[in-house]
């Protein structure tokens, strides 16, 4: 949430790495990967997120976000909508 997408990029692969099955892992990556502009690994993650749960819903993960900023919510589902996510 503070702009350093490049390290959130790499963070997210680890976390991938250690838990390929877990939702969130992915979610961190398809958002971190569409923010520094690699669409294509974007669209390969949030693929992912839909094999471990094809009935993902932004609006359901959006009400999950602690987030108080409305904008810091707003960057994150549009980023995984950008990335093919509904």
């Amino acid at each position: 949430m503070i702009g350093r997408y490049d390290e959130a990029v790499e963070q997210a692969r680890k976390a991938v790495k250690q838990d390929p099955k877990s939702q969130l892992t992915q979610i961190a990556l398809t958002a971190a990967c569409i923010l520094t502009g690699r669409d294509k690994k974007a669209r390969t993650a949030a693929a992912e997120v839909l094999k471990i749960n094809p009935k993902f819903s932004l609006d359901q993960y959006a009400q999950t976000l602690p987030y108080k900023d409305k904008s810091q919510i707003d960057r994150i589902i549009n980023a995984l909508r950008k990335a093919g996510l509904k």
